[in-house]
């Protein structure tokens, strides 16, 4: 046969399906044991967290709920019938000039409700623009309570326009017979209800008077039947006004006497102001407080009750975490035993005994974490031992170590491993302290330290 005689070749080669080295797929396995061991280091080791060190304040404040204490006068109605007002509540009104109207027939309320009145100005346009505008310029989301005090201001402001138009339209509406003209007595802060506490002084609250839950006010709403002898407006007819707070005990009491003044901050707006301070026990051993103000009545002329701030403190220094301090033990020695060399670094001569006998000295690198008042040095303890004794260059005279200090401090991370840097507290709270900045053996701004200090020991690689 003419193909009996050819041979066949067969393909060989290092593809996927031959016997030969799979390069791409060492690689793999490779990266895929590095990432297991990372992952495995990275769950078995130590997680140290840091923290870097800013100037901070330490505000040891307290706020409290406080109960408004004005001078007060309340205005009752002469006539039954319906009250109108032409004042816009908190306004400052003069004496002798019109509160409000009284309309026994019901005349001037038919009109309101039929639409007859007069309609607004380009003015009072203008009026309600600039409220609006002042609101949205400082409004801020989260903040309902300012929404509702815009609410009430508005309709407040509507129902002053409103009124001022049916006054001048008054005698074209109702029989002027009807209507009854109320002037004020005295010069006030005009308010549209009442609640009981008109006649309270701080030296008559109880610790009831306190409870906000009770509280209840009456208000007046504009074009309201009222009858004879009802509260129709209350006037706040002095500057001066306080805000009396329950304290909770003698000790409170006395830490507030002695400031004399304190500075307030208003948590409805965020405003401050200057009080002066009084207190006073009650009968039944209650302490109270009564915070004197000249100023800010006709921002608060239509509160009660207000949630204060006291700003009794403000320590400022270096914020750091109450979890990053630690205590050490460190030996006292003498200035006169401890050398300084060149770069900041220390030493000391400590004795020794050769292998032949004879007394001789070593220099020991010791780092200082401190001095006391007299000069001397707190030095680590790992670096001396209990007994050593130590020789100074100057005089030869000898001191044996001994003594020892309790220091208090941070674990400095700046070079990579736990360096104990004492620290001097001056103020704390439950969650932070503030040290006081020391450039030499302390703390700086933007050094960083462990946040939890339980979680390494002295001069402990933070990364192993």
């Amino acid at each position: 046969m003419a193909n009996s005689g050819r041979k066949t070749k067969k393909k060989t080669g290092g593809g996927s399906g031959g016997g030969g080295f799979n390069i791409g797929l060492v690689i793999f396995l490779v990266i895929l044991v590095y990432v297991l061991y990372s992952v495995f280091r990275y769950a078995t080791s130590k997680q140290v967290v840091g923290y870097e060190v800013r100037n901070g304040s330490l505000q040891s404040n307290r706020i409290y709920t406080g109960l408004a204490l004005r001078s007060e006068e309340i205005a009752k109605a002469e006539y039954a019938g319906y009250v109108n007002y032409y004042t816009k509540e908190g306004e400052r009104i003069g004496a002798d000039k019109l509160a409000c109207t009284i309309d026994t027939s019901g005349q001037v309320a038919e009109a309101l409700q039929s639409g007859t009145t007069s309609g607004f100005t380009s003015d009072d346009y203008s009026d309600l623009q600039s409220q609006i505008t002042e609101f949205a310029a400082s409004y801020t989301p989260g903040t309902f309570s300012s929404v509702y005090n815009f609410k009430e201001s508005l309709n407040s402001t509507v129902q002053k326009i409103t009124n001022s138009s049916i006054l001048g339209d008054i005698e074209n509406i109702a029989d002027s017979a009807s209507i009854h003209y109320c002037n004020t007595d005295t010069t006030g802060y005009i308010v549209y209800s009442t609640d009981g506490y008109e006649d309270k002084t701080f030296d008559t609250l109880t610790k009831t008077d306190f409870d906000t839950t009770s509280y209840q006010k009456t208000t007046v709403e504009n074009n309201a039947l009222v009858s004879v002898g009802d509260p129709i407006y209350r006037l706040e007819t002095s500057e001066d006004w306080s805000l009396a707070i329950a304290l909770s005990g003698a000790d409170e009491a006395k830490e507030l006497e002695d400031l004399s003044v304190v500075e307030v901050k208003f948590m409805k707006n965020q405003l401050t102001a200057w009080a002066t301070i009084t207190t006073r026990q009650d009968d039944e051993g209650n302490y109270y407080a009564n915070l004197a103000f000249t100023n800010s009545l006709c921002t608060f002329c239509t509160d009660r009750f207000l949630d204060i701030e006291l700003l009794t403190d403000n320590t400022k220094g270096l914020k750091i975490p109450l979890t990053s301090l630690v205590d050490g033990e460190f030996f006292v020695v003498p200035a006169e035993y401890v050398t300084e060399g060149s770069g900041g670094t220390y030493s000391v001569l400590r004795r020794t005994v050769t292998d032949s006998g004879d007394t001789a000295t070593e220099s020991v690198s010791a780092t200082p974490y401190g001095t006391d008042e007299d000069g001397d040095y707190y030095l680590d303890q790992s670096s001396l031992r209990d007994g050593d004794v130590l020789v100074s260059q100057d005089s030869g005279a000898t001191f044996t170590v001994h003594d020892t200090v309790q220091l208090t401090g941070v674990y400095n991370i700046n070079k990579g491993y736990a360096d104990f840097r004492q620290v001097t507290v001056i103020d704390q709270n439950d969650e932070y302290a503030i040290v006081e900045p020391d450039d030499t053996y302390g703390l700086r701004e933007y050094d960083f330290i462990v946040l939890d200090a339980s979680t390494m020991s002295p001069d402990e690689f933070v990364y192993q």
